[in-house]
């Protein structure tokens, strides 16, 4: 086994937070600018390699993001946790189904997994009669390292509020969207990244997100050579951030693309 490292392409599907930006009725600078870096759909990647398409979480722009992208495949799918921006894309997988004619086998913590599939539970009760579903595989991983498509995948925990839920490590990168805390020993698993995408909702505080100066501080601690924000609401400005960040870090934006030499 090994990790997804040379020949990868790493998409940023979505780089926004879960209202999306522009906010509905906003009227703001950021939500009215016609730089498309600053239109942000609920956050998601894409992780591209010679084994196949890794989707982390089905945002509820997943359809969307997928025609933009043009993906027709998903050969697996990783979950962060189980909120609605993070999850409510999951029916768009039914279209993956019928293309490439067999299961999609999903992964994430037992609290995810069970409630995805309380929450959906139409497609995984085999008394439904309706139209076309999902035809997905639920499987539950722990903290470490487990194999996807063949290739070792690190599930690391980090804290969304009060909440436990994972990020993931691929060899030299690493996802770590939705975070307000990373434990100790998550930190020492985040050790000697070459990239890292990590959450950075807002300037000012949150109670279950980054602000841009607490992800810094991460950024610091762990020096990855390159940083991209994520999960990114309307207070940010594509070109401000872009101007005013340290060497290193930037943000991201919505089709943006990372190919790991």
């Amino acid at each position: 086994m090994s990790p997804l490292t040379t020949g990868t392409t790493i998409t940023i599907l979505g780089s926004g937070t879960s209202t999306g930006v522009p906010l509905i009725g906003c009227d703001c600078d950021v939500c009215t600018s016609t730089d498309l870096r600053n239109k942000r759909t609920r956050c998601s990647i894409l992780i591209s390699g010679r084994e196949g398409n890794i989707l982390v979480d089905t945002s509820t722009d997943l359809r969307f993001q997928a025609l933009s992208n043009n993906i027709n495949r998903i050969s697996a799918v990783l979950f962060t946790h189980a909120h609605a921006d993070h999850i409510h894309g999951i029916d768009e997988l039914r279209s993956f189904n019928f293309i490439q004619k067999e299961r999609i086998p999903c992964y994430g913590d037992r609290k995810t997994v069970d409630k995805i599939t309380a929450m959906f539970s139409y497609i995984f009760e085999r008394t439904w009669k309706g139209g076309g579903i999902p035809r997905l595989d639920m499987n539950s991983v722990e903290a470490g390292d487990f194999t996807v498509l063949g290739k070792t995948i690190k599930a690391v925990p980090v804290m969304h509020g009060d909440l436990q839920i994972f990020g993931y490590r691929f060899g030299p990168f690493a996802y770590v969207t939705d975070c307000s805390g990373i434990p100790p020993e998550s930190m020492k698993e985040l050790e000697g990244l070459d990239l890292l995408i990590l959450g950075a909702l807002r300037y000012s505080p949150h109670t279950t997100h980054f602000s841009v100066q607490q992800a810094l501080e991460v950024v610091r601690s762990l020096r990855p050579r390159r940083t991209i924000l994520t999960h990114m609401g309307h207070e940010i400005e594509y070109e401000k951030a872009s101007r005013e960040l340290p060497e290193g870090v930037e943000p991201g934006y919505d089709g943006m693309r990372i190919d790991l030499k």
